[in-house]
């Protein structure tokens, strides 16, 4: 049986736990449930009614523009993700092995600050460097090159994403690699592993479960983005996030846009709980 001080203490951390438990209710679960039974809605004369029936999955499911978009969507995450995460290695390596205690915290610092700025600014910004008159196109012209199609394509759209994910990345997996234990390093490196196989068979594997992490905020993040493919990639073909904008502009197809929205969120739980489960799974 409990004592007095065990159930105290429970009722204590439930007090500290009801704040969360309540945010995920109005904010995660209400919002969830309510957008799975708007699928099941219909729209007559513009003006969603109630009702209980499957023609919007039957709708969306049986058209193969869906199909393109959502394969497009989650090449383009997963592309997205491979990049970042190997794009964000090295830079997290130097700053976990390479520099200063001091220098590393200048360098979150700094890696922090573009998230003061709006990403719908950032994005714009990416204009002027990748038109056709940009600077790229310019410092390449005078080497004799170019001009060079970079907007309204999917190079664009993957300029975007990394505007987006690779600092967060960096971030993760710097703060996962500087906890890796030291004395395992030097145990390989007495035992005669050269640098590259103290990184495969060391320190990868004791900052796997960070390196995953990192590599799961960026393809969610990728995948959910609508400014990047939108601004950046010309919209064509849509990817799943303009679908959404698009579907609820023809008709105000609200339902058919909520069939969309439950079939990304469940395809990022899945990717989600996978990635986890692979990160903590144990030889």
């Amino acid at each position: 049986m409990k004592t007095g001080a065990q159930k105290g203490l429970d009722g204590y951390a439930l007090t500290w736990r009801l704040p969360v438990i309540f945010w995920q209710l109005f904010f995660f679960v209400g919002p969830l449930l309510f957008t799975i039974a708007m699928t099941f809605f219909l729209v007559k004369n513009y003006r969603m009614t109630e009702a209980f029936e499957m023609k919007n999955w039957v709708k969306m499911m049986g058209k193969g523009y869906f199909w393109d978009s959502y394969f497009l969507t989650v090449g383009l995450a997963s592309l997205s993700t491979v990049t970042a995460t190997c794009l964000a290695f090295p830079a997290a390596y130097t700053l976990a092995f390479k520099v200063s205690d001091n220098a590393r915290r200048w360098a979150v610092f700094f890696l922090i600050i573009p998230f003061f700025t709006s990403y719908l600014v950032r994005t714009f910004s990416w204009y002027v460097i990748l038109a056709e008159s940009g600077v790229i196109n310019n410092m390449l012209s005078w080497i004799g090159f170019g001009p060079y199609t970079m907007l309204n394509t999917k190079f664009g759209t993957m300029v975007g994403y990394m505007t987006l994910t690779l600092p967060l990345v960096v971030i993760l997996q710097t703060l996962s690699l500087a906890n890796v234990d030291r004395r395992l390093i030097e145990a390989a490196q007495n035992l005669g592993a050269n640098g590259i196989w103290t990184i495969v068979k060391v320190i990868i594997p004791s900052a796997k479960v960070g390196l995953i992490i990192g590599a799961v905020f960026c393809f969610i993040l990728s995948f959910g983005d609508f400014v990047a493919p939108y601004y950046l990639g010309g919209s064509k073909p849509p990817t799943l996030p303009i679908m959404i904008i698009d579907t609820t502009k023809s008709g105000q197809q609200w339902p058919r846009a909520a069939v969309v929205a439950v079939v990304m969120m469940v395809t990022l739980m899945v990717v989600a709980f996978a990635s986890i489960k692979f990160a903590y799974r144990k030889k």
